[in-house]
């Protein structure tokens, strides 16, 4: 018989790290309603042509690792890459813009894209987002930056390095591009394939190649911030006064230019020394030109996007997901048929409660129903026999201490109140 496995570039959360992932994702969401950010989900296929005018169609994404397919309406439809066009989709379609003048929102999702599996890159991963629509202000840019940190710190992430770089605007890209153009045309035939296919339509893109020649070849690149336009520049000199006011640490990378098409102005990236050479967690940026491109008004928008998965390694690395909250809080153990009724009652009462309680359901010996309290790291474990129903109150026993004492029924859910702070 065919046994089924999972397929290559996807993994399987057990349970031994489902509160891992519950962890992380409660910490987002609650950083995220701290600083006014509203959540919002998009369905898991949109039209390819979305990514394809969105992102562009030279970079990797588009051109190498979307899962795309005809549906049977003819339809090409993509697997949901990354999430900053379907969210810009979302807002022109409802027209959130009619709603207020700034929406600030984020977003937790699968994406999915048909690259080589390696550490904390898989085919289906999953990122945590922000994106704030509708201001041109410096001061959103920091805001989004802050942002991100907040949430790293909150966890608890420790040695992260942020870099900042411009890209300027359509404007003062013309100039450059062509300086750009004619730094590398000498040594065209010594970069990689991608990075010659490139040259003539998104030269830029060439100084983000991974690719250690190219690397190599890019060193002495002419940078954009020398050919800013003044309103560029101005733009760029106020997000770091912005950030130097909030204290936050930051690089300045002038090869640092994003991989994705819609960029303007702002972009950024926050590294991990725990990570080895792909030591991106997060990046982000402007894209002021995306709703436009996209069929909509021009608006003014920045976010950011991080892997999930990236950051758990990064928070396993640093000794950050042990946690008292996988700990069983209270087991219950019935001796003889009479007990087991009321044990019953009470699993739901210390449940509505907000205890996190469970007991055995195999009828095992009361032996063995001890040894599987200590398994789940049980704080408490009650039990309930003939003595304990004549009197009315449970054998209360301290798993960590050893230690057993009796509680009245009417006593119970307090005493365990006060003994789990």
């Amino acid at each position: 018989m065919t046994q089924y496995r999972r397929l290559k570039g996807t993994h399987d959360v057990l349970p031994e790290d489902g509160l891992k992932w519950i962890k992380v994702e409660n910490e987002i969401h609650q950083l995220m309603q701290v600083y006014n950010y509203n959540y919002m989900r998009t369905p898991i296929f949109e039209k390819t042509s979305l990514f394809a005018r969105g992102i562009g169609q030279l970079t990797d994404i588009v051109s190498k690792e979307m899962y795309s397919f005809t549906d049977r309406g003819g339809k090409s439809l993509t697997l949901k890459p990354e999430m900053t066009a379907p969210i810009i989709r979302a807002y022109l379609e409802n027209k959130l813009y009619a709603q207020q003048s700034l929406n600030k929102l984020y977003y937790i999702s699968p994406l999915f894209r048909q690259e080589n599996p390696q550490a904390g890159r898989l085919r289906q991963f999953h990122q945590f987002g922000a994106e704030a629509l509708g201001s041109p202000n410096p001061t959103i840019d920091a805001e989004i930056i802050n942002l991100a940190l907040s949430i790293y710190s909150s966890l608890g992430l420790k040695n992260l390095t942020l870099k900042i770089n411009s890209v300027g605007d359509p404007i003062c890209r013309i100039p450059y591009k062509k300086t750009l153009q004619e730094y590398i045309q000498p040594n065209l035939a010594k970069y990689c394939s991608d990075c010659q296919k490139r040259f003539d339509e998104n030269p830029m893109r060439i100084l983000d190649c991974k690719n250690e020649t190219c690397k190599t070849l890019n060193k002495d690149a002419p940078k954009i911030s020398a050919h800013l336009c003044d309103d560029c520049k101005i733009h760029y000199t106020q997000l770091q006064i912005l950030l130097d006011q909030l204290n936050i640490k930051y690089e300045l990378d002038n090869n640092l230019v994003r991989g994705l098409d819609y960029y303007t102005r702002t972009v950024f990236e926050i590294t991990s020394m725990d990570l080895g050479s792909q030591n991106a967690i997060c990046g982000g940026g402007r894209y002021d030109l995306l709703a436009e491109e996209l069929g909509g008004q021009p608006t003014a928008a920045v976010g950011f996007a991080s892997g999930i998965e990236r950051l758990l390694m990064v928070m396993e690395k640093q000794g950050l997901l042990l946690s008292e909250e996988e700990r069983l809080q209270v087991f219950l153990i019935p001796v003889g048929e009479a007990a087991q009724q009321i044990i019953t009652e009470w699993l739901y009462k210390l449940r509505n409660a907000g205890f996190r309680t469970d007991m055995d359901y195999l009828k095992r010996s009361i032996k063995a129903q001890m040894r599987e309290a200590h398994r789940q790291k049980t704080r408490f474990v009650l039990i309930l026999g003939d003595d304990e129903l004549k009197n009315k109150n449970f054998s209360l026993k301290f798993m960590d201490k050893n230690e057993q004492i009796s509680v009245p029924y009417e006593q119970l859910i307090s005493f365990l109140k006060s003994n789990s702070e």
